[in-house]
């Protein structure tokens, strides 16, 4: 089976992933379908909206499975 790096990445941010830690609550996909897609591998696209957007997004996860670092300062 094929396995894939759970490490995305902009200019401004790092965004991880744990499924291990994923409780499905579907938070992110609801809140920026955009960039968080269910049904499409790499599922996340962070060139579906802006940086501030996304980081707000993440911080709603549930369980902590998502979680971002920043590159730099976001203006």
């Amino acid at each position: 089976m094929e396995s894939y790096k759970n490490e995305y990445s902009n200019n401004d941010i790092m965004v991880t992933y744990e499924p291990c830690v994923c409780i499905h609550a579907e938070k992110c996909a609801k809140g920026l379908s955009d960039v968080f897609r269910t049904s499409v591998i790499p599922w996340i696209n962070l060139e579906g909206s802006e940086t501030e957007r996304i980081i707000n997004q993440i911080k709603r996860c549930p369980s902590g499975a998502l979680q971002f670092h920043l590159k730099k300062e976001v203006a």
